[in-house]
């Protein structure tokens, strides 16, 4: 590439929505990853999307757009299909609940035991997140953007205060501006150039289980048990992290997740573990996200969060017009990096 585009690095579902909607306007635009689109922490992400009632965050803002901008883009790209089945939670799953229900048996008829009192969200919903990165990877690259994969970036090329491109294992891409979509993969990047991204590895395990189709209706959350299920049958259904360190304690942790998925949905006796994986999710140290130009430097802009499943759609639209227009987006105020300093 001759002419100094953008670089976004990191094709999970931040990157990917920041290259749709960075693509096609004027500027060249190149996605790089390490792997394939969507083969990182994105790949073992439960994909709920939702907003909260009300928020005293400083993302607040920005997470109240969440859905509103999943659901232009749902419109924009052919085939991203939301599942806008709605949530339902109880036992003190959620710290800011949404309208209650009494009648959780209705809304899961399959529940052995459903609760008297819950908290049902409607707008709620979820996706295919790596379904969904390929089509937005799809259409950048209609609209214009070169996608390399297998490629990782080693360094940031740095002078003087400000960043001028990539090093990759096999070549030196210039750029404009330089978009860290990497997740934990950008806290050492920051570093090689002397920014210190605080920023963690926060690991989660995702189990994959076979059931019989319709068990499930909407997204289920309790502090036990959070399981959704697709058409075929597949039931979704994080949990935490324990220290698991080899497939023996892995395939032990799938299997108190599909025992109490069973005991909690009636015909779910003969449920299977299709799989299970740890996602390393990058973690800020404040649990906000960080996302905007760090202080001191030119030509670079990162995006790392928690919750980039839920933020991805709006934050793409966001933070694509702040690169491409250099004015800055009220509704990312409270997500700055500079507010470690």
């Amino acid at each position: 590439m001759t002419d100094r585009g953008i670089v976004v690095v990191g094709a999970g579902i931040v990157g990917a929505s920041l290259a749709y909607h960075l693509a096609g306007q004027g500027r060249p635009v190149t996605v790089i990853d390490a792997g394939l689109p969507g083969s990182g922490a994105t790949r073992a992400s439960f994909a709920w999307i939702g907003r909260p009632v009300s928020s005293d965050l400083p993302s607040a803002p920005l997470r109240y757009l969440a859905l509103d901008d999943y659901r232009r883009l749902e419109a924009e790209v052919p085939g991203l299909a939301i599942r806008w089945t709605g949530s339902l939670s109880w036992d003190g799953f959620d710290e800011t609940p949404g309208p209650s229900t009494d009648d959780a048996a209705a809304l899961e008829p399959s529940l052995v035991t459903p609760p008297a009192l819950a908290f049902h969200r409607p707008e709620d919903g979820a996706f295919d997140p790596v379904a969904a990165i390929d089509l937005l990877v799809a259409a950048a690259r209609d609209r214009g953007a070169r996608l390399l994969t297998g490629t990782p970036v080693t360094a940031l090329i740095h002078q003087a205060g400000t960043v001028t491109g990539v090093q990759t294992i096999t070549e030196t891409i210039p750029a404009e501006t330089v978009v860290l979509a990497a997740g934990t993969g950008a806290v050492a990047l920051c570093s090689g150039i002397g920014v210190a991204l605080p920023v963690e590895p926060a690991p989660a395990i995702l189990v994959r289980l076979r059931a019989t189709p319709g068990l499930v209706r909407a997204i289920v959350a309790t502090p036990s048990l959070e399981a959704r299920q697709l058409d075929d049958g597949t039931i979704l259904a994080p949990t935490a992290y324990s220290g698991e360190t080899d497939q023996a304690a892995l395939q032990a942790t799938a299997r108190l997740v599909r025992d109490r998925f069973a005991a909690s949905f009636a015909g779910a006796g003969d449920t299977e573990i299709v799989s299970v994986e740890i996602g390393w999710r990058p973690m800020p140290v404040d649990g906000e996200p960080i996302i905007g130009r760090p202080a001191g430097t030119q030509g670079l802009y990162v995006a790392v969060m928690h919750s980039a499943i839920t933020l991805a759609a709006a934050v793409g639209r966001l933070a694509a017009a702040e690169i491409l227009t250099g004015s800055p987006a009220a509704e990312l105020a409270g997500c700055r990096p500079d507010r470690f300093r």
